[in-house]
């Protein structure tokens, strides 16, 4: 494990460390289930990155996908690494405003996006990534009314299959995303007619959780065959944004690719195709802070039936749903015994009431009930699709640093349930 996750290791007491920390001693003072991050992996991982393709181009600019992760404290960090963001939603580009990232480096990724919602990217001054002809000419006519100039770019669909989940493909020729490449070249036109918008790039992604390299070679050239096409008719543009999706190693033997493997890949068709004139933006997401961050819960039951064995956690799909949405594998690990082997093997079962509510099967653990459970590689998308299903308040986060903690998200309180809710007075009677 420590091989895989150099920030996760084991102290003196045979309790989990991440960043240095006691994994144990968080859990007992904050209470589970609890997410814990660490700001030096969340560094470490976006120079990594960066450094990759900065190394090989001299025109990079990496948007870190915050629907991973859009922790304020999390933004924070990554503005102070000199990132900018791709966003996908009014309340990212809130969010990523409150963290005091510039509009200039941030692009406005979306589908469906009502009038208000482009209104808000109009007055903020963001990059809008446009993903339909239709989106285009509502755009349009809102510049035109606020007489407000926009930067625009468009996201094209390289119609690529790749190895992933089903969910996760977002290039398939049959996905709800992006431009086709014979609607490419009329959008753009469309674009260049109105005094408001200035065309400044175009963008793809094909998925998330991508572990080769060869789906973005097979989509980047497609892409640059496009840049090519518009510029032949006087469309020039400023960047090209091959977007993100490279995927973690989740278990031991995974396939894995890295961001070496992938700018060693990639940088040469950019080079070949439009040598090094425009700006290269990528959007990794789950790559930065996905083995940043385990999640802890308290095993609260231990269950046999003649069937199965379960051990049953404080924490369910409200707080981790990647195991049901994707059947995503996560590594379980004892926080409170990380020198002990074996036992029997379990599923472990979360305390929500769906019977799909089972967040790791088929793991051998010398559980008992106090134990702490620590999942790792929770850092994407765990935080950011937690819900308050069975009226179970979202839980509490902390930041470990070189062997210093902060909390940076309280947990919520039954209040907190309701804060919104308004009953009619007829109702009360």
């Amino acid at each position: 494990m420590s091989q895989l996750r150099p920030h996760i290791k084991s102290n003196e007491k045979h309790h989990l460390t991440i960043g240095g920390v006691d994994a144990v001693e968080l859990a007992e003072e904050f209470g589970t289930p609890l997410y814990v991050m660490d700001e030096s992996r969340i560094r470490e991982n976006y120079r990594e990155f960066y450094n990759a393709f900065s190394s090989r181009y001299p025109k990079v600019e990496v948007k870190y996908a915050c629907k991973a992760n859009t922790s304020l404290a999390v933004l924070h960090i990554l503005r102070q690494e000199g990132a900018g963001l791709d966003i996908f939603s009014p309340g990212e580009l809130y969010t990523a405003l409150k963290a005091k990232f510039s509009p200039k480096k941030i692009i406005f990724t979306g589908v469906n996006r009502s009038d208000a919602e482009l209104e808000y990217a109009v007055k903020a001054g963001v990059i809008i990534n446009i993903d339909s002809i239709s989106e285009l000419e509502r755009l349009k006519k809102i510049c035109e009314k606020k007489k407000k100039s926009a930067k625009i770019s468009f996201r094209v669909n390289p119609e690529i299959s790749l190895k992933t989940h089903e969910h996760l493909a977002t290039g398939l020729k049959e996905s709800k995303f992006g431009l086709h490449e014979e609607q490419v070249l009329r959008a753009y036109r469309s674009a260049r007619e109105s005094k408001y918008l200035k065309i400044s790039g175009i963008q793809m992604h094909i998925g998330s959780q991508i572990t080769s390299t060869k789906p973005y070679e097979e989509a980047v050239n497609k892409l640059l065959d496009v840049v090519l096409k518009l510029k032949k008719s006087g469309i020039d543009l400023e960047f090209i944004d091959i977007g993100g999706g490279l995927g973690i190693r989740y278990r031991e033997g995974q396939e894995f690719a890295t961001p070496e493997e992938l700018a060693s890949a990639v940088v040469p068709i950019v080079k070949e195709k439009i040598q090094d004139k425009l700006t290269l933006y990528l959007e990794p997401g789950r790559y930065i802070v996905g083995d940043s961050a385990i999640l802890l819960a308290k095993v609260t039951a231990v269950k046999q039936t003649p069937y199965k064995r379960f051990i049953g956690v404080d924490a369910g799909f409200n707080v981790l749903i990647r195991p049901v949405l994707y059947d995503a594998y996560h590594e379980v690990v004892l926080a409170n015994k990380m020198n002990r082997q074996g036992g029997e093997r379990w599923d472990i079962a979360g305390n929500i009431c769906e019977s799909g509510d089972i967040l790791a099967r088929d793991r051998v653990l010398p559980a008992e009930e106090g134990d702490i459970v620590a999942i790792l590689d929770a850092g994407a998308y765990c935080m950011s699709t937690a819900s308050q299903y069975n009226s179970r308040p979202r839980c509490a986060e902390v930041l470990v640093s070189n062997g210093s903690y902060e909390l940076i998200r309280e947990r919520e309180t039954f209040e907190d349930l309701l804060a919104k809710q308004k009953v009619p007075r007829r109702l009360k009677k």
